[in-house]
């Protein structure tokens, strides 16, 4: 276990366990759902989720690290005021089911395998680029604290090679966080199990909720986890790991759940080259997912903690957690010369984070650049060059 699986694994949790968390409870709030129900809902799709990515990993030796859809419950922010809890969990339940059925069927696994890696590239880069430009508001917000954290980012790595400097940014960021800023009072939160929702079934809840839910899911955290896994240089298994998320959707959604997945920035953070030696990310996977079941267990608690952090210091360690991933995932996107407008449009509308037709900008990113590619014959040169290359190695 290396400080970078650490490191990575910690932050990966981070990630999920601060603006996941204050959106269910702000969706919560705007329901005017009691504390054991809200505490039911965070307990249940982290514990849970957590635990889902903690086996995957562990099964197959792959950084498989998430909670549950983060832009799902961002949706549900607005879109859940208008249903009772009841026909929720009736939507979420339908949601799980169109994922697993659509895992079980391949599909989504042929389409990913159609993808060219440079355009996988792109469209992560210009996702995590929409993370890391929020560093430059929350700098101005609190130049104090965001100063110390940028500096902790280029310091550490001067006293240590094998310590990442996103640790610094934890530990200076905290340390300004500690001295330049004034906390507001918690109180204290009784403890409670997750509670039992009867499901109610209706047509309006599945146009409305599941088949939302069940496209944020695939298109924001699901491709673009295993788009990043493949990436990186894995091959995970599609099917079972779509399957299995909306099997687990459709259990979670019996207590309040929205959505139990794999993470998309949470698995490219835990199978980047920050995270460690590609042989060992999945240790950092494992860490996210224990800290990640952990709040869900702890969520009487910690969800109180997390609802006084200030929000530029949650984006400030967002966005330096994913610099490296941006800077790997840009080099190898804008390096591959056989490739030129396909890139550029799918790292634009990558940018853009703009949905149309329910469907993300991480995968009209990626259907827009496959078609301009086909389109223009781009990457067919590289194509042809590796074919000649074949030929010449058999003719020797």
């Amino acid at each position: 276990m290396s400080t970078k699986n650490i490191a990575a694994g910690m932050l990966s949790a981070l990630m999920a366990c601060t603006g996941g968390a204050i959106l269910i409870i702000n969706t919560a709030e705007r329901m005017g759902l009691t504390q054991p129900q809200l505490i039911s809902w965070l307990f249940i799709v982290y514990f849970v989720g957590g635990s889902l990515n903690i086996w995957l990993s562990i099964r197959y030796k792959i950084p498989f690290a998430g909670a549950h859809s983060i832009t799902a419950a961002a949706f549900l922010s607005s879109a859940a005021v208008h249903f009772s809890l009841q026909e929720l969990a009736g939507s979420f339940m339908m949601a799980g089911g169109l994922i697993a059925i659509l895992g079980l069927s391949g599909i989504f696994n042929t389409l990913l395998e159609l993808i060219p890696k440079p355009l996988i590239d792109a469209m992560l880069a210009g996702l995590i680029l929409h993370y890391v430009v929020q560093i430059v508001p929350a700098f101005k917000e609190a130049p104090f604290i965001g100063g110390l954290a940028i500096i902790g980012f280029f310091l550490v790595p001067k006293l240590s090679k094998s310590i990442p400097p996103l640790m610094g940014v934890l530990i200076l960021g905290g340390v300004g966080l500690y001295f330049g800023y004034d906390f507001t009072s918690i109180s204290s939160v009784p403890f409670s199990w997750p509670h039992l929702v009867i499901p109610s079934f209706t047509m309006n809840g599945f146009l409305s909720i599941s088949i939302p839910i069940a496209v944020l899911v695939l298109s924001n955290d699901l491709a673009v986890a295993l788009a990043a896994l493949k990436k990186n240089g894995y091959e995970p298994p599609v099917n079972k790991t779509i399957a299995l998320s909306g099997i687990g959707t459709s259990i979670v959604s019996l207590f309040g759940g929205h959505a139990v997945n794999i993470g998309g920035m949470m698995t490219a953070l835990c199978s980047s080259e920050e995270a460690g030696s590609k042989e060992t990310r999945y240790r950092a996977a494992i860490i996210s997912g224990i800290l990640v079941a952990l709040f869900g267990f702890f969520a009487w608690k910690v969800s109180i903690i997390i609802q006084v952090l200030p929000a530029f210091f949650i984006t400030l360690i967002t966005g330096f957690s994913l610099v490296s991933v941006l800077l790997n995932s840009l080099q190898s996107s804008f390096s591959e010369s056989s490739y030129r407008y396909s890139i550029l449009f799918a790292f634009v509308i990558a940018i853009a984070n703009v949905s149309f037709l329910g469907i993300s900008s991480a995968v009209w990113s990626l259907l827009v650049g496959v078609i301009t590619a086909k389109v223009l014959g781009e990457g067919s040169k590289s194509a042809d060059a590796t074919v000649s290359n074949e030929k010449i190695g058999k003719s020797v």
